[in-house]
């Protein structure tokens, strides 16, 4: 009786399985096949639209070209018509004449007719006769233009053999007559529009993206299957059924065979574009869709049979382990919560203080200028104090440019994904170019420098030029800054050794300066941190020196030790390694002597108005003569009106409106005139970080200089390609 009944239940619930099978089966089916339609009907009108788009393109470049083509037959026949009323003065119209204005202006012809449209005079330059454009003109019309001067006839006539011909004409001033000029445009640059028609179809396969069809008047003008060209769309069973819909942009079933296909179109001004497949192609996931239902079904069904007494059995134990895991996770989640508002708390603190900082020092050399400023207002006579304010002025500035240059500067080196150039380099020769400027300093200062021993056995390896400077020029300026009266700053150079092809050198750089006490060496290397509170007002400092040069130093794999004593001075122990590399080939000089661009014709992009007038002003007070335009675009329109030679150089901004600087140096490169890609163009901007310069030469710029404007290294640059 057991066994009965255990049998029953095991049928029971293998029937409830198929049943449930059944059913799923179903659901997925209707669900796959659905999703099939949607996503064929989402491709086809996605692809349609795009197409009629590129058309509708085509077509309104092509209008334009019939309107801008008319308007030059109104032209020339205004001109000619003053020209035969200044002829008719002293000579004869002859054919002659005709001629010499048809080859001038670009023409296939001109008829000279009498006020009742017969032919007086005529020149043609090619098979086109008289006769036959007259006779598809509209005569009432073309007529009226004798007594109405201010009146112009334009029209465009095709052709049987698929040219065209551009018509205008006018009342002639000196007497009653009409003057006609027409070009005639050959069949085969006409049929370009047409093979751009059929172009927009190319790469569209039937086997991937089904049938296009565009059609005019219910004719097929281009299609993907060239066998559908030039058929009438309702001889065409698919697109038969389409039209029957006349919903646009809706999937349709259009036949009932065994294998049916599915389409859709969207209508334009005057044409539709069409697009299906076959069922097969709109259903070709479904099949495999069912299979892995089926399988993931039956695969499901054993799991369950396999595992249904462990989990009748194990039921409570997994119950407790649930609660103690649910517990454990909502403990560490409150853990996280918690570390997460500390850390909120941390950096709203950390940006106020930036903030507050940031405030500080902007405002300062700010107060300063504007002060100063006020001060010229009322003393606009004293040229001596107004000269003095002005130097002040000059060297807040430089501060304050110092302060956003190093506040840039951490922000891009707190991005990770930021890599610091590699490229050859000569270490001896920026050892040199570094001591030759703290001499000056140390010089100006009244400090003497000293160098060391250097060893240097390596001298030519790769990195980046531009932060190894920026590295020991914040160094030795903090041992100047910071330094006695009549002090002293000493720096020495060694080799620490050379190990599969990597040379490591450590510098050591002291000071008799007034030294950091223990406490606030532990926070040297963090931003905006200064011993003193009056550091910013005495030594104007920003407090990022440091932090720059120790992010500098990690991302090259370097180290750096600061040892200090208070009032006796500080030691900078710098240890960099560094990829050999070979020594290159010998580069020529840079130019010498004193640059000179007087006379030389610059065309300047520049969308802010007191830039371009405080860099005109410059060079032309070193005699250049200026061209400015306010955008990429006028930069690119003005270079290509006026011939070659024109310019001598383009100097261009990066931001502006319209066209920015390095797609406007991308379209002058790309023009095809003699100096297009020989004329110098130099960045003008103040994006001033290394991908900014890397970004300009890859557009086709010569140079990139950094706002504000030098004056001096403008000229160099533009002498230096100039060859001058």
């Amino acid at each position: 009786m057991k066994n009965k009944q255990h049998n029953l239940d095991r049928n029971n619930f293998i029937l409830a399985e198929i049943l449930v099978g059944l059913l799923l089966f179903f659901v997925v089916l209707v669900i796959t096949v659905k999703a099939d339609l949607s996503s064929a009907e989402t491709r086809l009108s996605d692809m349609v639209t795009y197409i009629k788009e590129q058309y509708n393109n085509n077509m309104k470049l092509d209008i334009a070209s019939e309107s801008k083509s008319l308007m030059r037959m109104i032209q020339s026949v205004e001109v000619l018509s003053q020209q035969i009323q200044q002829e008719e003065k002293t000579s004869d119209i002859t054919e002659e004449l005709l001629e010499n204005y048809c080859t001038i202006s670009y023409l296939t012809g001109v008829l000279i007719l009498d006020e009742n449209g017969q032919v007086q005079e005529k020149y043609c330059s090619d098979e086109v006769q008289a006769e036959e454009i007259l006779s598809q003109t509209d005569q009432d019309v073309l007529l009226d233009v004798v007594d109405f001067h201010e009146k112009t006839y334009s029209v465009r006539m095709e052709c049987e053999d698929g040219s065209y011909i551009d018509i205008a004409a006018n009342g002639r001033q000196d007497k009653p007559g009409i003057v006609l000029v027409y070009y005639h445009t050959p069949e085969r640059y006409t049929s370009i529009f047409n093979h751009s028609i059929n172009s927009l179809l190319t790469g569209y396969s039937l086997e991937h993206n089904g049938t296009i069809v565009i059609s005019e008047n219910n004719q097929i003008v281009a299609s993907n299957d060239k066998g559908l060209i030039g058929a009438k769309t309702e001889d065409i069973q698919e697109l038969k059924c389409i039209n029957e819909s006349a919903v646009e942009k809706q999937l349709v079933r259009t036949d009932y065979q065994m294998i049916p296909d599915y389409g859709l179109m969207e209508k334009g001004r005057d044409y539709y574009v069409y697009a299906y497949m076959s069922a097969d192609k709109i259903f070709a996931k479904t099949p495999r869709n069912m299979l892995y239902t089926v399988f993931i079904y039956l695969v499901i069904v054993g799991f369950m049979h396999a595992l249904r007494w462990r989990m009748l059995q194990g039921h409570q134990k997994e119950q407790m382990r649930l609660q103690k895991e649910y517990t454990k996770n909502l403990e560490s989640k409150n853990l996280e919560l918690r570390e997460a508002v500390f850390q909120a708390q941390k950096a709203n603190a950390a940006k106020s203080s930036f903030l507050s900082r940031m405030s500080h020092d902007i405002r300062t050399p700010l107060n300063g200028i504007i002060g100063l400023i006020k001060i010229n207002e009322t003393h606009m006579d004293d040229r001596e104090l107004v000269k003095t304010n002005q130097d002040k002025m000059l060297v807040s500035a430089d501060h304050l440019l110092s302060l956003i240059n190093d506040v840039l500067q951490m922000s891009k080196l707190e991005d990770e994904n930021i890599e610091i150039s590699h490229e050859p380099i000569d270490l001896g020769e920026i050892s040199r170019e570094v001591g030759t400027i703290i001499s000056g300093r140390t010089a100006e200062a009244g400090i003497a420098f000293e160098i060391g021993k250097q060893e240097l056995p390596v001298s030519y390896v790769y990195g980046s030029p531009l932060h190894i400077r920026q590295i020991f020029l914040n160094i030795y300026g903090n041992c100047i800054k910071y330094n006695k009266p009549h002090g002293k700053v000493t720096t020495t150079l060694k080799c620490l050794g050379e190990k599969n092809g990597i040379v490591t050198y450590r510098w050591t750089i002291s000071d008799t300066g007034i030294g950091m006490s223990e406490e606030f060496l532990k926070h040297i290397f963090e931003p905006f941190v200064q011993e003193h509170s009056d550091a910013r007002t005495v030594y104007s400092g920003t407090g990022l020196g440091m932090s720059i040069v120790k992010k500098i130093i990690d991302r090259m794999n370097g180290t750096i030790v600061v040892i200090s004593k208070e009032g006796e001075g500080s030691t900078f122990v710098i240890t960099l390694p560094f990829e050999i590399a070979e020594k290159p080939e010998e580069i020529p000089a840079e130019m010498d002597g004193e640059v000179n661009i007087a006379g030389l014709h610059l065309l300047l992009a520049e969308d802010n108005e007191l830039n371009a007038e405080i860099a005109r002003t410059l060079l032309e007070d070193e005699g250049a003569i200026t061209t400015i335009v306010n955008d990429g675009q006028q930069a690119v329109d003005i270079f290509s009106r006026n011939k070659p030679g024109t310019f001598d150089a383009i100097l261009m901004d990066i931001m502006m409106p319209e066209m920015d600087g390095l797609s406007a140096t991308k379209a002058i490169r790309a023009l095809d005139r003699e100096d297009a890609g020989t004329i110098p163009i130099i960045a003008m901007t103040a994006n001033a970080f290394d991908e900014d310069e890397k970004k300009c030469m890859e557009a086709g710029m010569n140079a990139h200089l950094v706002k504000p404007l030098d004056i001096q290294k403008m000229k160099e640059a533009v002498c230096r390609y100039l060859n001058k």
